[in-house]
């Protein structure tokens, strides 16, 4: 099989959530000595885009999102120890603090969130539950993130949205960092009103917007 079909098959696995294929084919790409970095930039993500194009146009739904994501954690299981042994490293998108606040329990959304963000390239540091305050702002700070993720799915937890965005504020750090804010109590109102840089109905939204805002940014 020659390159470009490899780099096909690993594409078409993440189309069709075929986690088999997928691990069949970068097995084929490392066997064969293809760059694992371009196995996974020409061939898995290639086929991440079309499948995000595909949940925006809500043309497939959450679970076959998921699937996908999936799929492609499984190739990543062969290709990153290889790309790791070559010295190399998978250009990294930018550094994610996140977390659900202070008094909220919830946790599959931010979970749902974390895997694409990681999936899509970026450093994911996942505080957890009930997460306070201080415990964003330190990590923040000491990690030197680019953004900081809150989640809320209950009204009752909003204001530790708000609590975060008021401390950075203070401490004069506010326009440091790009403050993310979903779940299912947040609202786009919510969102100006505290003054978030960016709300996110779902992961997928959260994924594109953040790289948007990094990119204008940069």
């Amino acid at each position: 099989m020659t390159e470009s079909e490899i780099l096909g098959k690993l594409k078409e696995s993440i189309l069709i959530f075929d986690v088999e294929l997928a691990e069949k084919s970068a097995q084929e790409a490392v066997n064969t000595d293809i760059d694992p970095l371009k196995a996974v930039e020409e061939g898995l993500v290639k086929g991440l885009d079309i499948i995000g194009e595909k949940y925006e146009n809500d043309e497939i739904f959450l679970p076959e999102l998921m699937m996908a994501a999936n799929t492609f954690q499984t190739a990543m299981q062969i290709l990153e120890p290889k790309i790791s042994e070559k010295g190399q490293e998978r250009a990294k998108k930018g550094i994610i603090v996140l977390g659900t606040v202070k008094g909220d329990i919830h946790k599959i959304g931010k979970d749902i969130v974390t895997l694409l963000f990681r999936t899509a390239g970026y450093e994911v540091h996942d505080l957890g539950e009930d997460v306070d305050l201080f415990t964003f702002i330190e990590n923040a700070k000491k990690l030197n993130a680019d953004a900081i993720g809150l989640s809320a799915l209950l009204t009752s937890t909003l204001s530790g949205q708000k609590d975060v965005i008021d401390a950075l504020t203070q401490e004069g750090m506010r326009e440091k960092y790009i403050i993310m804010v979903g779940g299912g109590a947040t609202t786009p109102e919510w969102a100006e009103t505290i003054g978030a840089d960016l709300f996110a109905e779902n992961a997928q939204a959260a994924v594109r917007k953040l790289t948007e805002m990094i990119a204008k940014k940069s």
